[in-house]
């Protein structure tokens, strides 16, 4: 049985103990207590109040140092090490939101880039009008952002959307405030700092260090982790923000993250918060569709011991970034603002429906979650326009099966501590040691994962021969030139807890497998999207 079971102090900062030993610099905590950021010749003479202010001294001045250079950014005298910044090509191919590709520029745009283009600059123009007579009616923005929002007016739609501007006018002054606390009392700056530097960095944007974003992505998530106090920072939150720094600027970005995260229509403190209570929710409601309208899928998944964790993290988390081509990401983001989190829950039955025959056809787990993982990733094979439309086919016929909305969210999902309100860190957190236990909410995620996988093991027995059994109720109608050949994934990602060993499940002769894969420090990385 395959458990998911990396706590959050592992999965929130992306980082493993292993990791920590090995590798000092990229740690959130190691072996802080060790005498060598005492004093010299004081280690052994210091009482332990004497030992907990130098260690709180040494995580101060670590954070003062860090923010130091983000201030510079790209001043000269800001010295960056050669391995920080990688190289670049003038010749190599960036597309029109700033990401390199390995192939050369082309000499002449054909045909098919002209139309594309004129097109498109229509849509700029049809969507400038429509900005200034805002709000429109619901039906033509529905429309309008279905057929995908120009890039050159996604800065402004998405403000519009996400009611950046009014967030801002209504809290004049709070983002600086909240800058100069994380300056002074952030416990997360170090890990921000080390996921900075590994963020887009195959973006133009992105790509040098302590360039303008990515200062600006520092400052955000620092920010961002004393303005929530409960949440503080979760890995994943470095990608949501840069996706909403490469269109907004800084304090723009800061507002339309706390609303992705606040606002019950976006809702995704759940997916960040310890416990991952809406993650767990929403992998239980996936099930539930994928039992119902995609039995042979399903029972081919649970065969092959692939839970939807496997494959289904980064699509909750960060919107199916990194997951799905960036330009067919940016389509789904558009729409998720519109219409919310049940958008998610139907892109990722959309990707599995489109690309359910290769599915069917991979017969071991890695080599499917490589092909969830990776392979669409560089080639989806159905252009942009055709995955928007079969997804809207999809939430209609959710929508009628009454299955496009989850079960309601509980309390433990939104945040339950006043905004904005300094709440100073405990002494743990300060000197930035990391526990290594359980929590009552990371147990229950690890209960709720083995009790799904059973109960998909039992359901499937239940179900009408795997041989013979329909794949689906929903009939989805794609024009046959849209396909292309499906290349291959790579990367799988499983996390595991407990001892390796094969369990069997007599009652219905379906074996799970636990393997401990916490000592696996790649596919943990690969699980956790890093």
């Amino acid at each position: 049985m395959i458990v998911f079971a990396l706590s959050p102090s592992q999965l929130r900062s992306g980082r493993s103990p292993t990791e920590s030993a090995e590798n000092p610099a990229l740690a959130t905590c190691s072996s802080e207590s060790s005498p060598k950021y005492f004093p010299a010749g004081s280690g052994l003479h210091m009482t332990d109040g004497e030992q907990q202010d130098a260690l709180v001294k040494r995580a101060e001045d670590e954070r003062e140092d860090i923010f130091r250079r983000y201030e510079l950014g790209l001043d000269p005298s800001n010295v960056v090490d050669s391995w920080e910044n990688p190289t670049l090509e003038i010749y190599h191919k960036t597309d029109k939101y700033g990401f390199m590709h390995d192939s050369r520029l082309p000499s002449t745009r054909d045909a098919q880039e002209k139309h594309r283009t004129k097109i498109e600059l229509e849509r700029d123009m049809k969507w400038m009008k429509m900005l200034n007579q805002w709000p429109p009616p619901q039906d033509k923005l529905h429309k309008r952002v279905y057929k995908g929002i120009p890039n050159r007016v996604r800065i402004l739609a998405w403000n519009k959307l996400l009611n950046v501007e009014h967030s801002i006018e209504s809290n004049a002054g709070v983002y600086s405030r909240m800058l100069l606390l994380a300056r002074k009392y952030s416990t997360e700056t170090r890990q921000i700092d080390a996921d900075v530097n590994r963020q887009f960095r195959d973006n133009m944007a992105f790509r040098e260090r302590y360039s303008v974003k990515q200062c600006s992505l520092f400052n955000v998530l620092n920010a961002y982790s004393i303005y929530n106090s409960e949440l503080g920072y979760c890995q994943g939150m470095a990608c949501v923000a840069g996706v909403l720094l490469l269109f907004l600027h800084e304090e723009q970005a800061f507002w339309a993250l706390n609303t992705l995260i606040t606002d019950h229509k976006y809702g995704m403190h759940g997916l960040f918060i310890e416990g991952f209570p809406k993650l767990t929710r929403f992998i239980d409601h996936h099930d539930r569709i994928m039992s119902k309208i995609m039995r042979k899928l399903h029972k081919h998944f649970t065969k092959h011991n692939v839970d939807a964790l496997l494959y289904a993290i980064k699509w909750f988390f960060v919107v199916f970034v990194e997951r799905v081509p960036f330009s067919l990401s940016l389509r789904v983001w558009d729409i998720f603002m519109l219409d919310g989190d049940r958008v998610i829950l139907s892109m990722a039955i959309t990707i599995l429906y489109l690309h359910k025959d290769e599915l069917l056809r991979l017969k071991d787990m890695d080599a499917i979650i490589e092909y969830l993982q990776v392979k669409l990733h560089k080639n989806f094979g159905y252009s942009d326009d055709d995955a928007i439309q079969a997804l809207e086919r999809v939430m209609k016929k959710l929508k009628d099966l009454k299955l496009d909305v989850p079960p309601p969210a509980k309390s433990n999902e939104f945040p339950t501590r006043k905004l904005g309100v300094f709440v100073e860190a405990d002494m743990e957190k300060k000197i930035g040691r990391r526990r290594n236990d359980y929590t009552d909410a990371e147990k229950q995620v690890i209960t709720d994962v083995i009790s799904r996988q059973e109960q998909n093991a039992i359901e499937v027995q239940s179900t009408v021969s795997y041989e013979t059994s329909e794949c689906a109720t929903v009939t989805l109608t794609v024009p046959e030139d849209s396909h292309s050949i499906r290349s291959s994934l790579a990367g799988t990602s499983v996390a595991s807890h407990g001892s390796s060993e094969t369990m069997s499940l007599e009652d219905n002769n379906i074996h799970l497998r636990t393997a401990n894969m916490l000592q696996s420090t790649p596919q943990r990385e690969m699980l956790l999207g890093t």
